[in-house]
């Protein structure tokens, strides 16, 4: 039961992170970095599963989750800066104005960036699955 929660977990950051890059390719910015969060968030309940054998705690926050993981100490600076960034990009109980002011910050320039950086923090959690 375990694994096929990992995989499951797993499956669906992989579809995130596809959806993430379709987005860029549509312009839609916000979504690329919402999806991105969304991606790393289920990658790290993956983690959670893996090492815990249950249920990963019901928060969006990419650094909490990481508290919980035993490779915590492993992080450098440059993932733990990235999955900072990307928890700015949990939409889901956000003021119009807060995502007004999201989208504005967003540009094809940065939102590159973001994909960029969340390949690579989701690769770097992948090789500890």
């Amino acid at each position: 039961m375990e694994r096929k929660a990992v995989d499951n977990w797993l499956s669906l950051a992989e579809y995130d992170l596809a959806t993430a890059e379709a987005m860029l390719q549509a312009q839609r910015y916000l979504y690329v970095g919402f999806m991105c969060q969304q991606a790393i968030e289920k990658m790290l309940k993956a983690s959670y599963v893996k090492e815990h054998g249950s249920t990963p705690p019901y928060t969006h926050n990419l650094l909490r989750l990481v508290a919980e993981l035993p490779w915590k100490g492993d992080l450098d600076a440059r993932t733990t800066e990235a999955m900072e960034k990307l928890n700015a990009y949990y939409i889901e109980s956000r003021y119009t104005e807060d995502i007004e002011e999201l989208v504005a910050t967003l540009t094809d320039v940065k939102a590159r960036a973001i994909l960029k950086s969340t390949r690579e923090v989701f690769a770097w959690i992948k090789s500890r699955l």
